[in-house]
């Protein structure tokens, strides 16, 4: 999503959607932190008041960043999947959908650093004036039923132990395990002591922790 040129003059059409898209791309620069109200209406070209207008302040320009970049988190994983190889055998077609998910999302975080941090930012922040700005009624953590990433991981979950034969329910809590798995992986490589990993090695670590996450399912 590009933003309007900071040499460029805003004059007409959709204000909010340049204050989002020059939003967006203060989050892809720097993730969360950098996503400033005032800078937004900075680069589309118009004033602070004009951005108050459409965003009442930074919690609720931030909270529409978060809803981008979780839908291109999740948008990433059904390329990933799309992508996947297709298998006669049922059960291994359902393992590969879940295999190429988890990958999705792990390249996504590793690709788009700034917009994986703001796809799972807290909503309550200080405004452009450092006060607290948060949205009325926000959860910061919000539910997981809300987030597409965490619904395809379960939908895929769900058909992979409908496969099994005989069919079974998929284990309780396995949704939120393979979840835990690739996020915690991606802030690892993002941020953690697996950030210097060269890349060959970050591959295997990656394709070791997509293998546990599908032999789990293995498990009755």
């Amino acid at each position: 999503m590009a933003a309007i040129s900071g040499g460029k003059t805003y004059h007409h059409g959709d204000l909010r959607n340049a204050l989002l898209c020059a939003a967006v791309d203060l989050a892809t620069e720097g993730g969360p932190e950098r996503v400033v109200l005032r800078e937004a209406a900075r680069r589309v070209g118009v004033s602070p008041t004009a951005a108050y207008r459409h965003f009442e302040g930074r919690g609720e320009l931030l909270a529409a960043v978060r809803d981008h970049a979780r839908r291109a988190l999740a948008d990433a994983m059904e390329r990933a999947a799309a992508r996947a190889p297709g298998a006669d055998d049922p059960v291994l077609a359902a393992e590969a959908r879940l295999a190429a998910l988890c990958r999705g999302y792990i390249d996504f975080a590793v690709a788009q650093p700034g917009l994986y941090r703001s796809a799972f930012t807290a909503l309550r922040t200080a405004d452009d004036d450092g006060d607290v700005d948060a949205l009325p009624g926000a959860d910061p953590g919000a539910c997981a039923g809300d987030v597409r990433a965490f619904t395809l991981l379960t939908d895929a979950l769900t058909a992979l132990a409908a496969t099994a034969r005989p069919p079974r329910a998929a284990r309780p809590a396995a949704e939120a395990a393979a979840w835990s798995a690739v996020h915690g992986l991606s802030l690892l490589l993002l941020e953690g002591p697996l950030r210097r990993l060269p890349a060959q090695r970050r591959d295997d670590v990656v394709e070791c922790t997509l293998a546990m996450v599908v032999s789990g399912t293995r498990v009755p």
